[in-house]
């Protein structure tokens, strides 16, 4: 559950007398917690917790850190990218995602610099174990325990020291069903950010699918679902199976499918499902590769399934045509034609950025995309400023993908998301047997990796100073020594920086060396806030594009009202921010609607504040604003009905703090009323 702010107050009270008669009075509190939270409890008090205890877990050493790691090094591997897209998600929102074996241990994180500094004080960190019978009820710990997708929110951790936390986590379970480890989203629960638990359970669906793909990369995969259109989707099963027929594997889907009610309950090969043999699907998907194909289940009804692994197939069925083959005629499913046809090359919204695909009108961003690409394929230096979520890596990328390095890595490292012991050996890789637990065979650098390529530094201004020292050694030598090795390689890279942070104030502070800095800013560019742009149409269109083609079969289009309101709403979290209510609202239209309108905008933007009604309240506003005229003693002008129905509406939004549908009830009109007021009264 997500603790909304009207509710959060009297929430505390109930679970903080519940922790009271548990603890103290040793009661138990049904009514007051949930079962999954109680039972947690239960367990936490048999093993001899006291959840009052100050005393410290500190984190194992980097041996066993990096024994933990080698042991699940498929996991890490998988696991690494998936963090790194949903960590761009929630950036700046003061969180973390942690990544953890089987045992609780976390292996590897990404965060905002200002919770990371609070959640180590924890312990919550690489090294740390948060195992439930060492932590108490937590997120990590009790998802494993619990083997389902859980919510820890502040005083319901069983130790004290613990209740700033909010931990949404999520088991993952390999090709096999056993476990594999756990994805966590933590953060600050008096600022509870909403999804989140389903951005875990997401992210958890698509690492495991990578995982099954993984697993049986040299098999047959057979993907299959009843409705054509989930082929593909993350809700599609998958079966591994033999060049026999034997299954080998199961996805999570398709485990749960077998175990439902209509499905076959213990199938060993294909024929226990099917109504044909391997044989002859593989001749089917021979003649029509990346079809669709109709299978006739054995217990009745049919799937849609389509043959993956095309390696396989030759091995599986060398000889084409074999007898049996005409069993299945080519059949079109309706409505719909092959997956090459329903997924075509990547459109232009999808395909690799370029700095020409970055400017789309606005003339501050194309100053700063002429400056980049005359810089292009020199041995210059490129520093990217701005604000956090306007775009900085998208434009480095970008860069990468218009110079004559295009075809070499585009490596980026997030220097504020990496621990500091860590960072190092990310950065610069470590020699084999470098420290007790090192793998045998060693790990690359970060800076070795973009060899021929770029190297996109993030947040460097946010890189500790003795790492400063060493990266400003690379950049002069052009070569890299690993962690316990003697041996220097050399490296030829094209550098990017990025950051948000004013570098010239850090040095004259103490916090960025001078040399390092006149090294990494040869050229520097500003981008601008989405707010002080005059392109956010092509902009909202663009990110529209790439959400529809993930989502929908349909065109989607922004209605005029919400297109003028994106143009004048502040941003504060620039694009990222659009890019997450474009997402939202697209969730939120129903099968048979095509428009966004402001009902499907999440109700968050219009949290009412007096000084920026147009802004957050004026959906139907043309234009901004007219300034303000000179302050007039209340007395002698008499307000207008206007004027008071918004000082109603706003005291009732911030009441309920800008819970539109809240906000709706406690005024007794309906949502659509309530819109329409705060556009007439911001129009106005």
């Amino acid at each position: 559950m997500t603790v909304l702010p009207q509710v959060r107050d009297a929430w505390e009270e109930r679970v903080a007398v519940a922790r009271d008669r548990f603890f103290e009075q040793g009661l138990s509190c049904e009514d007051d917690v949930p079962p999954l939270i109680l039972r947690s409890w239960e367990r936490c008090r048999d093993v001899g917790l006291d959840h009052a205890s100050k005393i410290a877990i500190d984190p194992a050493g980097r041996s066993r850190l990096a024994e933990s790691r080698e042991r699940s090094a498929r996991l890490l591997e998988l696991g690494s990218g998936v963090m790194e897209h949903v960590f761009d998600q929630i950036r700046a929102s003061g969180s973390m995602v942690l990544l953890a074996d089987t045992e609780g241990m976390i292996i590897h994180s990404l965060g905002d610099a200002g919770f990371v500094d609070r959640a180590e004080r924890v312990s919550l960190q690489p090294g740390a174990c948060w195992s439930e019978n060492l932590r108490g009820t937590n997120g990590i710990g009790t998802a494993i325990l619990e083997k389902q997708a859980i919510e820890v929110l502040g005083p319901e951790h069983y130790l004290d020291r613990n209740v700033f936390l909010a931990c949404c986590a999520s088991p993952i379970f390999d090709a096999h069903g056993q476990l594999a480890g756990v994805f966590d989203i933590s953060g600050d629960y008096r600022s509870p950010q909403r999804h989140t638990l389903g951005l875990v359970r997401l992210s958890v669906q698509l690492l495991e699918k990578r995982l099954f793909e993984s697993e049986f990369a040299d098999d047959i995969l057979i993907a299959f679902h009843a409705r054509p259109e989930y082929i593909g989707s993350l809700q599609e099963g998958m079966i591994a199976a033999s060049p026999d027929g034997r299954i080998l594997g199961l996805n999570p889907a398709a485990r749960e499918w077998l175990a439902s009610a209509d499905g076959p309950g213990e199938a060993v090969d294909l024929g226990d499902l099917f109504k044909v043999s391997l044989g002859v699907i593989l001749d089917r998907c021979k003649a029509a590769p990346s079809s669709l194909l109709k299978l006739d289940l054995r217990k009745g009804g049919q799937l849609f399934a389509q043959v993956r692994s095309q390696r396989s197939l030759i091995l599986a069925n060398p000889h084409s045509g074999a007898a049996g083959a005409h069993a299945i005629e080519p059949e079109p499913v309706p409505g719909r034609g092959t997956m090459s046809q329903l997924r075509p090359a990547a459109p232009a919204s999808r395909r690799e950025p370029t700095l020409e695909s970055l400017a789309t009108g606005d003339e501050r961003q194309q100053r700063a995309v002429n400056r980049a690409r005359r810089i292009g394929g020199k041995d210059i230096p490129l520093l990217i400023q701005g604000e956090s979520g306007v775009g900085k890596e998208l434009f480095a990328r970008a860069f990468h993908n218009s110079s004559s390095r295009a075809g070499g890595p585009f490596v980026a490292l997030n220097c504020a998301a990496i621990p500091e012991n860590l960072i190092e050996s990310e950065l610069f890789g470590y020699a084999g047997g470098a420290f007790t637990g090192a793998r045998r065979e060693g790990a690359i650098g970060k800076v070795q990796q973009a060899h021929c390529g770029t190297l996109f530094l993030d947040e460097i201004g946010d890189m500790p100073l003795s790492m400063q020292s060493r990266l400003l050694r690379v950049l002069q030598d052009r070569s890299v020594t690993p962690v316990g090795s003697m041996k220097t390689i050399p490296v030829d890279i094209s550098l990017v920086c990025a950051t948000h942070r004013v570098l010239r104030e850090a040095v004259a502070n103490g916090e960025f060396r001078e040399d390092l800095y006149y090294r990494v800013n040869g050229l520097t560019i500003t981008l601008p806030p989405l707010r002080e742009r005059s392109d956010i149409a092509p902009i909202v269109e663009r990110i529209l594009d790439r959400e529809v083609a993930d989502s929908r079969d349909t065109p989607v289009t922004i209605g005029a009202e919400v297109m003028r309101f994106f143009e004048h709403y502040p941003w504060p979290g620039n694009i990222r921010q659009l890019q997450s209510v474009i997402r939202v609202a697209v969730a939120l239209l129903d099968e048979d609607e095509s428009e966004i309108r402001p009902e499907h905008l999440p109700e968050e933007l219009f949290v009412a504040r007096a000084e920026d009604c147009v802004a957050t309240r004026g959906i139907a506003a043309e234009t901004a604003p007219e300034p303000a005229p000179e302050p007039v003693p209340q007395a002698t002008v008499p307000r207008s009905l206007d004027e008071i129905e918004l000082d109603a509406i706003a005291s009732v939004m911030r009441e309920v703090g800008g819970n539109v549908s809240a906000a709706a009830r406690r005024l007794g009109v309906s949502r659509n009323t309530l819109y329409r007021k705060l556009g007439r009264i911001g129009a106005g």
